[in-house]
């Protein structure tokens, strides 16, 4: 497995490779090394191979389909790892680094997997950092969704998070569905049944109306809604609380935006914690949110903390982004507001608050759903066939 980021941690690319272990296959993963960690380490079986990166590497990755630097820069270590691990197939999470990749497997000419877990190239017109100068001039989210196409079609299998994004993969790219495998983000079992939870949380909120949001807070997100409806329901609801757990470089509008509103005592911004620690905010919560904002990603996509959420038996309040409404719906596991209206968001709110036991039905539908039809023990077995077919 490669992936050009620091772990731990990524629940995904952990979740994958204890399954193939699991599966009977031995997994080595590239991954970067920040610095303050072991070059090599075994974390749940997984055969770690870290290797040194600086922050100026990290932040050419994003110029990786502009200017030749993080190429050069990664093609050695890439083949590196390949050749002392005596590799046999390759998976490349998502496209950053896939043409190195390709490029030092023309030697090797290794079965390639390319995991796309997101629509980088769409997700690109939000990175902050393109919507300014330098970047927005010298980054161009048109060329990586040629090259993403590109991959695609040099690929032997691809894999993918959701029937959406799949179906307009094999679509925009004119490929075989059978080089579509779905692996969508689901929660393995021991996320709610072995949890461990803190006193500390627990407490903190005990007398608290809590809506929660968990995970990567980016403005695309949709916490402007949640922060802005707050500025009602904290009229509405008594001892009501937002608790935004997660952080994004964009995290400084999000502050802005609580204290031109004067909602600081209803707002917490907790940070990133470990993920040892979500079970203990959801099961502290009342309604848990995902209020994203739609584009072509989220509108294909849908997120892992909802699924999250439901593990826990909590109603769910999703904005209308296409994949997220329809699994929503289709389940009965929440509500679903338009996205960036704040005023429907806090009905919705409202509605569960003032409907104790249809909040606790729709809980129950998700809880139902994940322990009986999605939790990752099911959806990953199709990535063990795609393995053993390979």
């Amino acid at each position: 497995m490669i992936l050009d980021d620091v772990f731990p941690p990524d629940p995904r690319v952990e979740n994958e490779a204890i399954t193939l272990i699991n599966g009977g296959y031995e997994v080595f993963l590239f991954c970067l090394n920040n610095g303050s960690q072991k070059t090599k380490e075994l974390i749940n079986g997984i055969k770690i191979r870290r290797y040194k990166f600086s922050k100026l590497t990290y932040k050419l990755s994003a110029l990786s389909y502009d200017l030749p630097f993080y190429k050069m820069i990664m093609r050695p270590k890439i083949n590196h790892f390949i050749k002392k691990n005596n590799i046999d197939f390759l998976h490349i999470h998502d496209i950053r680094i896939a043409e190195t990749v390709f490029k030092v497997n023309k030697k090797y000419k290794l079965k390639v997997v390319l995991d796309l877990h997101d629509n980088i190239p769409e997700n690109m017109r939000f990175y902050p950092h393109l919507r300014k100068f330098p970047g927005k001039y010298i980054i161009s989210p048109k060329k990586w969704k040629i090259k993403e196409s590109e991959f695609i079609i040099k690929a032997d299998k691809i894999i993918t998070v959701s029937p959406n994004f799949a179906k307009d993969i094999i679509e925009e790219n004119n490929i075989e569905k059978e080089k579509m495998i779905l692996v969508p983000n689901t929660v393995r079992k021991s996320f709610f049944k072995e949890a461990i939870y803190s006193k500390v949380i627990e407490e903190k909120y005990s007398n608290k109306f809590v809506v929660l949001y968990l995970g990567d807070t980016n403005i695309r997100r949709g916490l402007l809604t949640a922060i802005r409806a707050t500025e009602i329901l904290s009229k509405r609801i008594v001892n009501f609380k937002l608790v935004i757990v997660g952080q994004n470089t964009t995290d400084s509008i999000l502050k802005e935006e609580t204290k031109k509103l004067n909602l600081e005592s209803f707002i917490d911004f907790e940070g990133w914690q470990d993920v040892s620690l979500f079970p203990s905010y959801i099961v502290a919560s009342n309604i848990c949110i995902s209020p994203l904002y739609r584009s072509i990603q989220h509108d294909v996509a849908y997120a892992n903390k909802i699924f999250q959420y439901m593990s826990f038996g909590k109603p769910i309040l999703v904005s209308n982004a296409t994949a997220q409404k329809e699994i929503v719906e289709r389940i009965n596991s929440g509500l679903v507001h338009q996205e960036k209206n704040k005023d429907d968001f806090s009905s919705k709110v409202l509605e569960l608050y003032l409907n104790k036991e249809k909040a606790e039905e729709l809980g129950n539908k998700g809880k139902q759903f994940i322990e009986n039809e999605f939790s990752w023990e099911v959806t990953s077995q199709a990535l063990v066939k795609l393995y053993n077919e390979l």
